[in-house]
């Protein structure tokens, strides 16, 4: 398998070439752009496996450009931003983000989340290569297709369906989706599906739930994933 690609846009010079360099000392092949159009088009350009941008970048701003190379791919996509409370967050994950990093950051930090989101889309680099992690079928893989109503959840084919039309999911959204389906009318609280669905080891931004819960509704039926206030969310058997 060839080495990973990762799509780094990034506007601070020193901030660029420094973790261009501590990515590719972990194995990974860096396309590092400067602004938000260059970006955009070494995405069309490379098509790289995963895309690392930063919110506030010249050109084109990292949200923009989520949304762009959301409208052309499920590529995975991770925003970065420079504080943790700020509303490019949430707008980074409607416009399609799978998940987000706080700068300043440690590199370590930076590898061990870029990692765990190409677990969940299937691919592998460096050491996850060498140690053979990767998506557990177990965890998807179920004998039959779940219908919940009109909705059909192939978790085989991983095709989703409603009224007999196919439903376009991004692979996150996809995990998520598995994971209420496996478990209809059981209340799935915030942090379960942090760690099952984004592969957090510990406490995350229950942000990163609930805008992709709300991104699924708008997909799959607003009134079938019911929020149960305190707890969590539970799909609609």
């Amino acid at each position: 398998m060839a080495d990973t690609h990762v799509l780094f846009v990034e506007d601070d010079d020193v901030i660029r070439e420094a973790t261009q360099l501590a990515l590719e000392r972990d194995g990974f092949v860096v396309t590092a752009m400067p602004d938000g159009l260059a970006g955009l088009e070494a995405f069309r350009a490379n098509r790289p496996d995963i895309a690392l941008l930063d919110v506030m970048v010249p050109g084109l701003d990292g949200v923009s450009l989520c949304r762009r190379i959301r409208d052309e791919s499920t590529v995975p996509v991770i925003m970065l931003s420079a504080r943790a409370d700020s509303i490019d967050v949430v707008l980074g994950l409607e416009a399609g983000a799978d998940d987000y990093v706080t700068k300043p950051f440690d590199g370590a930090v930076l590898v061990a989340r870029i990692r765990a989101v190409l677990r969940r889309f299937g691919h592998a680099s460096g050491a996850d290569r060498a140690g053979g992690n990767g998506p557990d079928p177990g965890d998807l893989a179920v004998e039959t297709v779940l219908r919940f109503g009109d909705l059909e959840v192939d978790t085989e084919g991983m095709e989703v369906r409603k009224g007999g039309e196919t439903v376009a999911l991004t692979p996150t959204e996809m995990r998520l989706l598995l994971e209420f389906s496996t478990a209809p009318n059981t209340v799935l609280s915030r942090d379960r599906l942090l760690e099952r669905v984004w592969d957090y080891g510990w406490g995350g931004d229950t942000r990163v739930v609930d805008v992709h819960v709300q991104r699924l509704r708008g997909k799959i039926g607003q009134d079938r994933i019911e929020t149960v206030r305190g707890f969590g969310y539970k799909l609609r058997g």
